[in-house]
């Protein structure tokens, strides 16, 4: 990490990135940034379902002894729940799920305690990652460049149980460290140290959250115990560190790769296609390109829009066609530390943004246009 950033009260005063966006009529943006009850509740509800009943197979497959149906029901329960951490979370955090806040704020702290995830922290590092995506003076949330890993012994922990943890992987050891770390208030992260230096009332929050979801796992474990049932402790707060695979090979794409430094969303992002079921999982952010340009649309609605706004986007990539692209571009950075690959646009898009020029204070933007929902703490909306 570079400590000769500047502090971010300073990037939030100097950097405000005037950020290309696609062509889109008001009327057609603001119907697509409607959000549903009805649909937020098949994202939320089902997902966690999901993991419940996969929870529950793997708990009867066990008390049964069969031990065969345990570990495929172990793993199935792994793959479908590392994607509550980071993933469902997210979108979540985002607000724009449900269209009635209180669900979104219920939903979201149920995910962030079955996940181990601090909302807190994610909502002041993903408000900068938003607003200066892959500029590394105010995005420290992803650095480039990334490594696409696929070497032996990390794909073996992805496909088993992740003890050390990766990029877009969770493990066992670096996520326990950050959960007692941050209970007793030391936080070791460079970036998250610096996004608190000036909000100490967030790191309060923040520091109390994650008290409690380990009081939450503490009591449940007890409960588990005592019962006899201990491998609810398994199911319920060591789910994410079983089967990592699928969310790493479907995440790692979004930026891994590309330019930083750019306020063109279509040569910094990357979206791809993916099936029905990895695509449910991932919360539709495959579309992650439209996701960046107009981060106010709720996540099942992005296909809608990329329909809208193709012919001005860089064609979706597939999963397969995106890994090649991330190893050939990775191959050559070790030879060419500089290079970046640079997205090939359809001669129907407008010209690609490469030169960064800033929002002045007369600027007048459609607040649903650049909107990123409900994800700002009040202290950076």
């Amino acid at each position: 990490m570079n400590t000769e950033r500047p502090p971010l009260n300073e990037v939030r005063k100097k950097l405000r990135i005037n950020w290309y966006r696609s062509p889109l009529a008001t009327d057609q943006l603001r119907g697509l940034a409607l959000r549903s009850n009805l649909r937020g509740a098949f994202q939320a509800v089902g997902h966690i379902g999901l993991w419940a009943c996969t929870g529950a197979l793997t708990c009867y497959a066990f008390t049964r002894g069969a031990w065969i149906a345990f570990a495929v029901c172990l793993f199935l329960h792994g793959t479908i729940g590392t994607f509550l951490k980071g993933i469902a979370v997210h979108e979540l955090g985002h607000g724009t799920v449900f269209r009635t806040k209180k669900l979104n704020g219920l939903f979201l702290r149920l995910y962030s305690i079955v996940g181990w995830w601090n909302f807190y922290d994610y909502a002041m590092s993903h408000t900068y990652h938003h607003r200066y995506t892959l500029h590394p003076d105010g995005d420290r949330e992803v650095v480039l460049p990334r490594d696409p890993s696929l070497r032996l012994l990390h794909l073996l922990q992805l496909f088993t149980i992740n003890i050390t943890g990766s990029l877009e992987s969770t493990g066992l050891i670096p996520t326990v460290r950050k959960t007692l770390m941050t209970v007793f208030n030391r936080y070791e992260d460079e970036w998250l140290i610096a996004l608190y230096a000036d909000q100490p009332g967030e790191r309060v929050k923040a520091v109390n959250w994650i008290r409690f979801v380990l009081l939450v796992h503490v009591l449940v474990a007890v409960a588990a115990i005592a019962s006899g049932y201990w491998i609810v402790v398994i199911v319920f707060s060591c789910h994410m560190f079983f089967g990592n695979w699928l969310k790493y090979f479907v995440a790692l794409p979004m930026h891994c790769g590309l330019r930083d430094n750019i306020p063109d969303f279509r040569l910094c992002v990357r979206s791809i296609r993916l099936d029905p079921i990895s695509e449910f999982l991932y919360w539709h952010m495959n579309w992650h390109t439209e996701h960046h340009m107009f981060a106010a649309v709720p996540c099942y609605n992005l296909s809608k829009l990329h329909e809208l706004v193709k012919d001005d986007m860089p064609a979706p990539r597939t999963l397969v066609g995106a890994w090649r692209e991330m190893r050939e571009t990775w191959k050559r950075q070790k030879d060419d530390p500089g290079y970046e690959f640079n997205t090939p646009l359809p001669p129907s898009a407008r010209t690609a943004v490469t030169e960064v020029s800033m929002v002045t204070e007369g600027d007048e933007t459609d607040p649903v246009v650049a909107s990123i929902g409900d994800l700002a703490p009040d202290a950076l909306a």
